[in-house]
C-alpha cells in the first residue's frame, strides 16, 4: 500500500490526515493511506523511512520545518531559498533511499492571498519568526511586498518587536499576516498582542491557523472592517501541490 504520512510533534490536530483520507476516499484513489508520525526527536526520521517500506512522502510541520534540512539529500531551489522544508519525497531504488525536500507553503500562500491583493497592500508585517514564516516572507519579496518580521525577541534589524507597532506601523502595513500559533485550538482566547485600534478597512489580515476557522485575530480585524482570509485555502492548495510532487517523476 502507498503510503504518506505528517511528522512533527505534536500532532494532536492534523488537517493532513483528515484531508488526504478524505481524498483519496473522495477521489477513488485505491490503496494508498496517510498516517501520523509525531516524533519527539527529527533523527527518528531515518528510523520511520526505514521501518515503512512503502513510504513515499512526507509532509513536516512544526518544529522541524527547518531542522531536518541536513537530513535530506537534496532540496529543490525554492526550499533552499526558503530555509525551510514542508515536504519530502523519497525515492528508493536497490542500493540507496533519498529523500528530496520541498516547500509547497509557498505556493499555498502565494495563490491564497493573491485574488486579495490591492494597489494600496505594498507593506506587511509578518507576525512570528518561525518556520512557516520564511516561506511568507520568500512570497513577499516576490511580490515587491515590503515587511518587517515581528518578534518577541528581535534579534534582526528588520525584525520590530510587538510594543514598537505604533500607530504609524499599523497604518502604513496594510496587509498583517500571522504565522505564529497564538489563537490556535485550543487556546481559542488568545491573539497576537497588536494594536487593533488601528486597523482600518483597507487592512488586509490572513492568519495561517485554520482551527478554529476564525481566530480571534481575525474577529478582532473583521471589527474594524478588515478583510480576512485563515488558512484554509492555502492548506488546501499546498497539500495538492504536495500531492503533485510525490506522483511526480522528480528522482
Amino acid at each position: 500500500m502507498r503510503t504518506f504520512g505528517l511528522i512533527g510533534y505534536p500532532l494532536t490536530h492534523s488537517f493532513s490526515q483528515k484531508y488526504f483520507s478524505e481524498k483519496f476516499k473522495k477521489e477513488n484513489i485505491l490503496h494508498c493511506r496517510y498516517l501520523n508520525f509525531p516524533i519527539e526527536n527529527i533523527e527518528k526520521l531515518n528510523e520511520i523511512v526505514e521501518n515503512h517500506e512503502d513510504l513515499i512522502g512526507l509532509n513536516v510541520t512544526i518544529p522541524y520545518k527547518e531542522l531536518v534540512k541536513p537530513l535530506l539529500s537534496r532540496v529543490d531551489e525554492t526550499a533552499d531559498a526558503i530555509g525551510a522544508i514542508n515536504t519530502i519525497k523519497i525515492v528508493r531504488d536497490e542500493k540507496s533511499i533519498r529523500l528530496l525536500g520541498f516547500n509547497t507553503d509557498a505556493h499555498g500562500f502565494y495563490y491564497a492571498l493573491k485574488p486579495f491583493l490591492k494597489d494600496n497592500h505594498k507593506q506587511a508585517l509578518v507576525l512570528g519568526t518561525g518556520g512557516s514564516s520564511k516561506a511568507i516572507a520568500y512570497v513577499l519579496t516576490k511580490l515587491d511586498i515590503q515587511f518587517h518580521y515581528v518578534s518577541r525577541n528581535p534579534r534582526d534589524k528588520n525584525h520590530l518587536s510587538y510594543n514598537q507597532l505604533n500607530k504609524d506601523v499599523v497604518e502604513k502595513a496594510q496587509l498583517i499576516i500571522n504565522t505564529s500559533p497564538v489563537g490556535m485550538f485550543p487556546n481559542i482566547n488568545n491573539c497576537p498582542d497588536i494594536p487593533y485600534d488601528y486597523l482600518t478597512g483597507n487592512h488586509l489580515l490572513f492568519d495561517l491557523i485554520y482551527n478554529p476557522e476564525q481566530t480571534l485575530f481575525l474577529k478582532k480585524g473583521q471589527d474594524k472592517k478588515a478583510q480576512t482570509i485563515n488558512g484554509l485555502s492555502m492548506l488546501y492548495l499546498q497539500a495538492e501541490k504536495s500531492w503533485e510532487i510525490w506522483n511526480s517523476d522528480d528522482q
